[in-house]
């Protein structure tokens, strides 16, 4: 196995987890998270061991610049990192935002491919001065420099071998070599990075890293080959999210390194404790549900229904699982919560699951708690996170007050709604095709909007007719996308409290955006 340098701390086999759940993962149509969700998911990642934060792109919007910022100025351990294109302007932007971390880096990059070389309509000896220029730039801000030949896997071997060293020689820290569109395959990614630190005058001298996309399928096997190639840092997201089909998942690559050390000796800083928990949270601000046999975090990642399976269980859980749930944040135990259950249950409840709350916070999770209970015959934990995920927020100017719903074989159904609405109580009664066409008319009679729905999805929390029904709602107004998401035992209100929240979201990003691009909206005429 070729070797490559990692940092003077880090052994030889210690592999970097770089996340960049908020900046790639963000990037996924719909996914888009407001300030304060930023804050807690970056926090989420610190707490975890995560090595390395992507915190965004502080040049698209002014919005995504102060959440970089105050990432950057909150962190304990986590090196904090912006992206920025090869360009002066968006370095200048990028140390700005992340020069208060402890810890601060800037990711560079600029696409390499005769595809993307064609979108700039830069020669190759053009590309080349702007990457010594580019990544000189930034090692004169900091001395923690990245850099990425966007579609790596598919730029010419000796193009890209001559940019590579054009970039350590400016500084470059970290070299990071991109399957942009998940095009390449496990063997190629190991004998890519392997090639790449044999070749290129100093790789012996600088970190090299994978970021993979999941557009075949290969995303996690193509990262650990790269692993296996040399590199010894790995770019991943929570949940495997990002744009098109994802990027490599940050739980699968972590979990494989640690239940597979005999044939992959590497180790990662993460507390594969908290995994399940910032899953269960990225899913629920994101408005992204973790599909059911999703690898490690899925809801049937742990579940068993065949009958040998099940015997087998019984008698040793070894036959059929060869992680713990307990090493990734799951309860190998249960504690039965329901009506009579007190506050003293369901904080230790929340405890046990991994998730810690203030006084104010327990007291509005334990209202909502007893009112579900109240309504089902048993609480399950996947009821509680839902409660926890869907707490409201104080400063929504729309709030469901109350609703009534008629419908059935008879005519259009009906839906009555009283809503506060800044302050003041209002009410409408709507007719629409099914009850949540008839409350989403209701909403907009209240609170008239042009935001077009996106995206409609229901799936239940648990099994039976009482379970709680999980509502994600996407709207899209003027550009601006938000998702909304809710929980409950009637689908309709779930439905009706998901769609108000997406409005709110909307409410807030006019307020609070100011003036710049949506990352996703920047242009390769600009780069």
């Amino acid at each position: 196995m070729t070797k490559a340098k990692t940092s003077p701390e880090s052994d030889k086999n210690r592999v970097v987890i770089f996340d960049t759940t908020l900046r790639d993962g963000e990037q996924s149509p719909g996914a888009t998270m407001t300030h304060d969700e930023k804050l807690e998911i970056a926090e989420l990642l610190d707490d975890m061991g995560v090595d390395i934060i992507e915190a965004g792109f502080p040049i698209a919007s002014e919005g995504d610049f102060r959440a970089v910022s105050e990432i950057a100025q909150r962190s304990k351990q986590s090196v904090i990192c912006g992206l920025a294109r090869a360009q002066l302007p968006d370095i200048d932007r990028c140390f700005e935002a992340v020069k208060l971390a402890a810890k601060p880096r800037i990711h560079t990059f600029i696409g390499t491919s005769p595809l993307h070389r064609a979108i700039p309509n830069l020669t190759m000896d053009e590309m080349a001065d702007r990457i010594h220029e580019t990544v000189s730039h930034a090692r004169n801000l900091t001395d923690n420099v990245q850099w990425s030949p966007m579609d790596a896997t598919r730029t010419e071997w000796d193009y890209l071998c001559r940019v590579v060293e054009i970039a350590i020689k400016a500084g470059a820290s970290t070299i990071n070599i991109p399957d942009t569109v998940g095009y390449t395959a496990p063997r190629e990614s190991s004998d890519l990075i392997r090639r790449l630190i044999e070749t290129v005058p100093g790789a012996d001298d600088v970190v090299f890293a994978t970021h993979c996309h999941n557009d075949l399928g290969m995303a996690t096997a193509n990262a650990l080959a790269a692993v296996e190639g040399g590199a010894r840092q790995i770019e991943c997201t929570i949940n495997g999210l990002g744009e098109r089909a994802g990027n490599t998942a940050l739980e699968e690559v972590v979990m494989a390194l640690k239940i597979r050390n005999d044939i992959m000796p590497f180790t990662t800083g993460v507390d594969t404790k908290k995994i399940m928990h910032i899953s269960r949270r990225v899913a629920s601000v994101a408005g992204f549900p973790v599909q059911f046999n999703k690898a490690i975090v899925g809801k049937n990642a742990f579940a068993h229904e065949s009958g040998i399976h099940q015997d087998g269980m019984l008698k040793n859980a070894e036959t059929f699982e060869i992680m713990r749930p307990e090493d990734v944040g799951l309860s190998g135990t249960s504690l039965p919560l329901g009506k009579h259950s007190g506050r003293a249950a369901l904080r230790a409840k929340l405890k046990e699951m991994g998730i810690e709350v203030g006084d104010n916070q327990l007291k509005d999770i334990f209202v909502r708690f007893k009112d579900l209970a109240d309504r089902k015959k048993e609480v399950f934990d996947e009821d509680i996170l839902a409660l926890v995920s869907t707490a409201e927020d104080d400063t929504t100017q729309l709030k469901l007050v109350n609703m009534r719903v008629v419908c059935g074989t008879g005519g259009k159904a009906e839906a009555e709604l009283e809503m506060e609405i800044e302050g003041k109580d209002v009410s409408a009664t709507s007719k629409g095709d099914g009850p949540v066409d008839a409350t989403f008319k209701a909403v907009r009679v209240l609170h008239p909007n042009t935001a077009k729905l996106q995206l409609y999805q229901v799936h239940a929390v648990t099994e039976g007719t009482d379970a709680q029904a999980t509502v994600s709602v996407r709207l899209e107004e003027d550009g601006n996308i938000a998702t909304g998401q809710s929980a409950d035992t009637d689908t309709v209100v779930a439905s009706a409290k998901a769609y108000i929240q997406a409005l709110n979201r909307l409410l807030v990003r006019r307020s609070k955006v100011g003036p710049g691009v949506d990352a996703k909206e920047i242009s390769y005429k600009d780069v």
